[in-house]
């Protein structure tokens, strides 16, 4: 590796910080790039770097759940931002959530001390000629990056729609009302839980299915929803009890009080480390402010709730993976080109962590002219590479985490069907492989 190489990143979120501090760390010099404050994204609150836009979740920390196997995987590759998560979260149960303004702040603090990082803020409007460039602009990239990058690539972009769950406070929830549990009792009694008999499903559900959306703006209207990430009166329009079996389900909550089992009921997630703060879990949505208010409100124990943040949806871009890259997320047709985060088609905070260190990594082995990382399939982060750039181009969309993805148990039939034991082999399976090899 030459002594003046550079590599640029384009992007300070979640994936851009985690493959510069993984280049710093080879040391690599490297040149982040970051446009806001000087353009905003419509999504993002601040100018910080690696600032967490939806939830405040990252997900499970059990390994022996697609997400928190990940976790590990990540923690024994030496992931920097996912270190930062713990030493920034707040009580979630069994589930890592963090304080966003201290978690962005000791990301900063990373970043600016490692010695080898040039913060640039400006906006990036085409893809760098003739230097080593990490592409982790995310799923809000700007029209003028996206557009030449739809004509690198020689494919249009998909895009698909990401929706954020409001914020209320604390002292506004009426405990009277709300109680304290988590979902079976397991981890720290962390969730706020709002709960709702028959009669106060129905109404909300009422104003929720009539209630009216902000317009899509044309270019938008035929981008596709992410799955796992639906803005809930679009669950809704799917069956009055779509709800009460995802977001809003009752099982495994239990108010000590009464020792009631409700009909339904609303969980809120602490969302900074003062508890002052707490978002509607599942909450992701579209509807006008006034209407997210009387929704809100028509909830037990929120009928004053202060609502400090109102939810939004905005347009997430991502490139064809299949076509454009290598499962070390090297670009196939610019091999001083690679990718990371959303942008690939890896949806989640975590994911797009995990992409950022092997981007970082990989970079790294490249200018030093290594081999580069290829995990296997039998781990979840290998998992995820192998889908986003081998499966159908044309029917090509984000997937997060999750156990189909990766590589079936040679093992008795009787042993699949049982699926905590055979999550426990995937999780023990992957991570003695990191350990032997890393």
């Amino acid at each position: 590796m030459e002594n003046n190489v550079r590599v640029k990143v384009i992007g300070a979120g979640l994936a851009g910080s985690e493959a510069a501090l993984q280049l710093a760390k080879q040391g690599v010099e490297v040149d982040l790039y970051e446009m806001r404050p000087i353009k905003t994204t419509g999504a993002h609150t601040t100018d910080k770097p690696a600032e967490f836009v939806c939830s405040n979740s990252l997900g499970s920390l059990d390994a022996t759940n697609a997400s928190g196997l990940l976790k590990h995987e990540m923690e024994a590759l030496g992931s920097y931002l996912i270190n930062v998560a713990k030493e920034s979260s707040v009580p979630a149960g069994n589930a890592l959530a963090i304080d966003r303004t201290l978690f962005s702040q000791k990301v900063e603090n990373l970043l600016k001390e490692s010695g080898k990082i040039n913060i640039i803020r400006e906006e990036v409007t085409q893809i760098p000629k003739d230097t080593p460039v990490i592409i982790a602009s995310g799923p809000l990239t700007s029209d003028t990056l996206a557009e030449d990058i739809k004509n690198f690539g020689g494919s249009e972009h998909l895009h698909f729609f990401d929706a954020i769950a409001p914020i209320v406070e604390k002292d506004s929830i009426d405990f009277d009302k709300a109680f304290y549990a988590s979902r079976y009792d397991k981890g720290e009694a962390s969730y706020i839980n709002c709960p709702m008999n028959k009669q106060e499903y129905e109404k909300f559900y009422e104003i929720l299915i009539n209630a009216p959306k902000i317009e899509l703006k044309e270019f938008e209207k035929d981008a596709k929803f992410f799955e796992s990430c639906l803005p809930i009166e679009v669950l809704a329009s799917r069956g009055v009890d779509t709800l009460r079996y995802g977001p809003m389900k009752p099982v495994g909550l239990v108010d000590k009080r009464t020792g009631i089992e409700n009909y339904a009921v609303v969980q809120l997630r602490q969302d900074n480390v003062s508890a002052t703060m707490y978002n509607l879990v599942g909450f992701q949505t579209n509807l006008k402010w006034g209407s997210q208010k009387e929704l809100l409100h028509s909830i037990p124990g929120l009928e004053n709730a202060n609502i400090l943040r109102y939810g939004v949806m905005h347009r997430n871009t991502f490139i064809n993976s299949p076509m454009l890259l290598e499962a070390t997320l090297q670009c196939k047709k610019r091999k001083d080109i690679f990718f990371a985060g959303q942008i690939t088609g890896t949806e989640g905070y975590t994911e797009s962590i995990a992409t950022g260190m092997l981007a970082g990594i990989n970079m790294a082995k490249y200018l030093k002219g290594e081999d580069l990382i290829t995990l296997p399939d039998i781990t979840m982060l290998g998992a995820l590479m192998k889908y986003i750039t081998t499966c159908e181009q044309k029917h090509f969309q984000p997937i997060n985490s999750n156990w189909g993805i990766v590589a079936d148990l040679d093992v008795d039939r009787k042993i699949k069907k049982n699926k905590k034991l055979k999550n426990e082999m995937l999780s023990k399976r992957s991570l003695e492989y990191i350990k032997s090899v890393f």
